[in-house]
């Protein structure tokens, strides 16, 4: 028996768990590539110069129970109070069944985006149902799949508006005073690189001869009063001055719409739809316009077409509008959105319906109402007649605004400080006649009384504070869709119905490059649901939140040991955000400087498209770089361009390993060019899974880079969002670091916040806080092993059948590779998305197709799949290429074959008409393998330019669309 010295020493480690191929694996994997070692694979695979000279140094891993005590003990030090702070903000009530199935189900938050519409057909309905839902409430007839956040959607709209302009020489935007202070913020931050100047005051007394290109309300106020804006909007128009609104869902149930107003965008936050505050995050944002600015709208749109078989199916519509393509063109850098919490919103209102949701907001109108009452018995004014939920309280003058919060704090209750005269009070749908019982005994008590009257009383009092002519007259959510699910059992089979007609990581492995689909584990995402993390508002006191503070000043010292940077900012709650502060860090720290003319940002050509898009919102000029025959960056043509911009050089954005999938040797090189002509080196921490412990950006020459914690770090994809982008820079850049006007984070001369919550999607940090615990240095770095491991593996074992296109100095590639396919269409005409198709009638996800180069696959299996589950995709690829010489000896027809007619339903395999020149096994079930888990696409492949062509992206009757489908 051992001793219980040996018995702690094998106490079952995370890693073992993470790490998918077993040691005897990894030994047999390595053998095939004539290997004896992990050791001996990266010195072959990372250029020496470059790699790590100690191990990290991070504390001992932890066990799954270890670290969940450990976070519970942290967690346990934020103080969770009755929040009343508003701001955009609301507690909620998450119905169970939407929280245990959606938000804690990989199902759903194991997806990637939706880039193969026909295995993604589920939640594609649901976002649907969300552009619906936006686009009823708001009153414009196209709405987006979400954004990042309001302030974000705010900056966004500026964008259009800019873009839509009548004037060419107009350059002031107009924010009303009214709107939120983060909304303010993160505009200013947007406008001041492109130019625009952004003016705040008063709407009502707008000098429209000064002819801003747009001006943003927020309807109703930040304050709370709700103004009838259609005369000033009529004005605006006349102008020639594009009007955006900030708005509410909740209150758009009663109040009219923005479209019925005569806005031309609205945008907002659907949080309060059902998704828990999360101290700021992640939540859906949303984005409606009219018709003329859709082919502007920022983000992704859901639209109805059909598939090959004439039956409705959705997809991604207007994809001229993706970063890959329109590039420094693009108005916006976003490609990630909110998916999995807009999908959590859309069945809240499918749940609800409209009759549910007028009714949660009457209730809560009629409680402000009660309160607005009782406060007036007190002896305070309230300064907003109209309103919400949302009222502004003058302070007598018997005592003053602190005061109230100081009475409100020893409740446990945060009201929001205006100024020493003024507290506004935000209610929201948890709100009970109790609470705001105690909410009048505590203004009683800032005043030194108590209360004399019965709370109960106060309702008979109480009448509508929302002005007839604004009152909403107008149905939404009629679709059959809203009006169906009422009971759990309902809503439970419909969201099981979604989901089965997804392909999760649940179902099997997703090899897209550049994604990094890795497990994220079970114990990583429990916290998420924890009340001390996710009842917290963005904006509560310092006081209240210690263990935020603890996990934020922990994850961060070790994000800056695994990248060997001095400073990190959490605030970025995307990888596009993280480009965006990046490059806005580099630029700051050129001004500082007095070298306002530093404007260029040199850029390869194999970039992601969001560097461009970054770098052209971050106010500078994309000068494009050459890459050569294996991939890398050019450095011929890269010193030449830098010796021709060098006085006005800002930066250089490289991704590193490169977007081909291979170590570049001369990267150290190439920061020291850049840095010899006065720019800094932006890294694209895309692909950080391929460095983690193996060597440190921080030690090797960028000056900055972000991290995308949904890759490296296990925060989950959730379907295309949520995600999280912090960036780490050196010394001389952490001042620079972006701020906050409500919280203190940031540098010392902080640039604007980059999102409307101070620390981002704080909510999800736990999650990647967890992985590094229970990982330590030596599991981390262990895992970079297994995942080049693994893509070198999947590289040597296609590589007969499918070259590659890239390779490294030493014929192998980093943690992932690209296949080749353009010869097939020579030889059987077959494309590349005819394979990608195809994979879905073996079970599998394509990988991430024609990028960085049309025609080709790249293929990241990551280090959590086992070798069973990559032998099994590359068996799928084999079989795929036999097929094509099925095709190429000509026993399979060109134009009818089981690639070009994939992916193959149910429906037409079970039809009696079958006339194809295969089987009904060969389509359907290729391999003997498929039918133990056999996972049927809901949709033929879909037709995306019908789609376009008729554009609809919102619930119509069906039988409108087998009308369409049909002509």
């Amino acid at each position: 028996m051992s001793s219980l010295k040996d018995a702690l020493a094998n106490q079952e480690s995370f890693a073992q768990r993470h790490i998918g191929p077993s040691p005897s694996e990894i030994k047999v994997m390595l053998g095939e590539l004539g290997y004896s070692g992990l050791e001996q694979l990266i010195d072959g695979a990372v250029p020496a110069g470059i790699r790590v000279k100690k191990a990290l140094t991070l504390s001992a891993p932890l066990t799954e129970t270890q670290a969940l005590a450990k976070l519970k003990a942290m967690a346990s030090k934020n103080k969770i109070f009755k929040s009343y702070l508003g701001t955009g903000y609301y507690n909620c009530i998450t119905p169970p069944v939407i929280q245990r199935n959606i938000l804690e189900n990989p199902g759903w938050y194991t997806q990637y985006t939706p880039y193969q519409a026909e295995i993604s057909q589920g939640r594609l309905e649901a976002l649907l149902n969300y552009q619906t839902v936006i686009a009823d409430l708001t009153g414009l007839p196209i709405a987006n799949a979400s954004l990042l956040d309001e302030a974000t959607a705010a900056a966004e709209a500026m964008s259009v508006a800019l873009a839509s302009r009548q004037s060419e020489s107009s350059r002031v935007f107009f924010v009303s005073q009214d709107c939120h202070p983060q909304t303010l913020a993160v505009v200013r931050t947007r406008a001041e690189p492109l130019g625009i100047e952004v003016v705040t005051g008063d709407h009502r007394k707008i000098n429209f001869s000064e002819a801003p290109f747009g001006v943003l309300l927020q309807y109703p106020a930040s304050t709370g009063e709700i103004d009838d804006p259609a005369s000033f909007i009529e004005a605006a128009h006349a102008a020639g001055t594009i009007v955006v609104m900030a708005t509410d869902l909740l209150a758009l149930t009663l109040l009219k719409s923005p479209g019925e107003l005569g806005a031309d965008i609205a945008i907002g936050s659907a949080q309060r739809f059902g998704v828990p505050l999360g101290f700021g995050g992640p939540h859906a944002a949303f984005f409606a316009t009219k018709d003329e600015h859709k082919r502007k709208i920022p983000g992704r749109l859901i639209g109805v077409s059909k598939d090959a078989e004439g039956k409705p199916a959705l997809r991604m519509a207007l994809q001229t509008r993706e970063q890959h393509i329109r590039r420094d063109k693009a108005t916006s850098n976003i490609c990630t959105a909110q998916v999995l919490l807009a999908i959590m919103a859309s069945m809240y209102a499918v749940y609800h319906g409209a009759d549910g949701l007028k009714a949660i907001a009457s209730r809560v109108h009629g409680l402000t109402g009660v309160l607005a009452h009782g406060l007036k018995k007190l002896g305070y004014c309230i300064s907003n007649a109209r309103y919400f939920d949302t009222l502004t309280v003058a302070i007598p003058l018997s005592s003053n605004a602190s005061k109230v919060v100081a009475a409100a704090e020893a409740k446990s209750v945060n009201l929001r400080y205006l100024d020493p005269h003024t507290v506004a009070v935000s209610l929201d749908e948890t709100v009970t006649l109790a609470d705001v019982g105690e909410l009048l005994g505590i203004f009683a008590a800032a005043l030194g009384s108590t209360l004399n009257f019965s709370v109960d009383s106060l309702g008979s009092n109480v009448d509508w504070a929302i002005d007839s002519n604004l009152r909403r007259s107008t149905a939404f959510l009629t679709h059959p869709v809203f009006n169906t699910h009422r009971s759990e059992t309902q809503l439970l089979r419909y969201i099981r119905q979604l989901e089965a007609r997804d392909l999760s990581l649940t179902r099997s492995m997703i090899p897209l490059g550049s994604c990094t689909m890795k497990l994220n584990a079970t114990s990583e995402l429990m916290p998420v649901t924890w009340p001390e993390f996710n009842s917290l508002h963005p904006f509560a006191p310092k006081n209240q939140t210690q263990g935020y503070q603890d996990l934020f000043a922990e994850l961060e010292c070790a994000l800056r040991e695994c990248t060997g940077f001095d400073g990190v900012s959490l605030q970025p709650n995307s990888g596009a955000q993280g480009e965006f502060a990046g490059l806005l860090v580099i630029r700051q720290y050129h001004l500082s400087r007095g070298q306002h003319n530093r404007d260029v940002c040199l850029i390869p050509k194999s970039a992601h498209g969001t560097n461009p898009a970054s770098a052209v919102m971050a106010g500078m000029k994309v000068v494009v770089v050459e890459c050569d025959s294996n991939g890398n960056i050019d450095e011929a043509d890269l010193a030449k361009k830098a010796e021709q911009h060098s006085g006005n050089l800002a930066a250089l954005m490289v991704t590193y390993p490169s977007t081909h999938g291979v170590f570049e040797e001369s990267i150290t090189r190439i920061c020291q060019l850049i840095h010899k002509h006065g720019g800094q080196v932006y890294m694209d921490g895309a692909n950080f899974n391929a460095q983690l412990g193996v060597c440190k950006p921080g030690e090797f020459g960028p000056d900055v880079c972000h991290l995308n914690l949904h890759k490296t770090f296990c925060i989950p994809h959730g379907g295309g969002g949520p995600g999280m982008g912090p960036i780490a820079v050196k010394s001389h850049l952490a001042p620079f670091l972006p701020g906050h006007p409500l919280a203190e984070c940031g540098g010392a001369k902080a640039a604007g916040p980059v999102s409307a919550a101070p620390w981002g999607s704080a909510s999800i940090l736990p999650i990647s806080m967890m992985y590094i615990w229970m990982m330590g240095g030596e599991g981390l770095t262990r895992a970079t092993q297994v995942a080049i491991l693994n893509a070198n593996y999947v590289a040597k074992k296609l590589q007969a059948d499918f070259p590659v296109l890239y390779r490294g100095a030493n014929g192998l590639v980093a943690h992932e590779c690209i296949i080749d396919l353009r010869p097939l269409k020579t030889k059987a005409g077959i494309e590349v998305e005819d394979v990608a198709k195809r994979l879905m009638d073996y079970g599998f996800h394509a990988p991430t197709v024609s990028f960085p180069v049309a025609g080709t696959l790249m293929i990241e299996p990551t280090e959590s799949e086992d070798k069973a589950e990559i032998d099994r995709f590359c068996d799928a690829m084999h079989s795929i290429r036999n097929e094509i010489r099925a095709i190429e000896d000509g026993k399979l027809p060109r134009d009818n074959n089981p690639l070009k007619n994939a992916p193959h339903t149910a429906e037409c395999v079970m039809d009696e008409s079958w006339n194809r020149p295969y089987s009904r096994k060969v389509a359907a079930y290729p391999a003997n393998w498929v039918g133990a888990n056999k996972f049927w696409p809901f949709v033929a492949r879909i037709d995306s330019a019908y789609g376009d062509r008729n554009l609809v992206c919102t619930c119509e009757p069906i039988d409108q669309y087998l009308d369409e489908a049909q002509s």
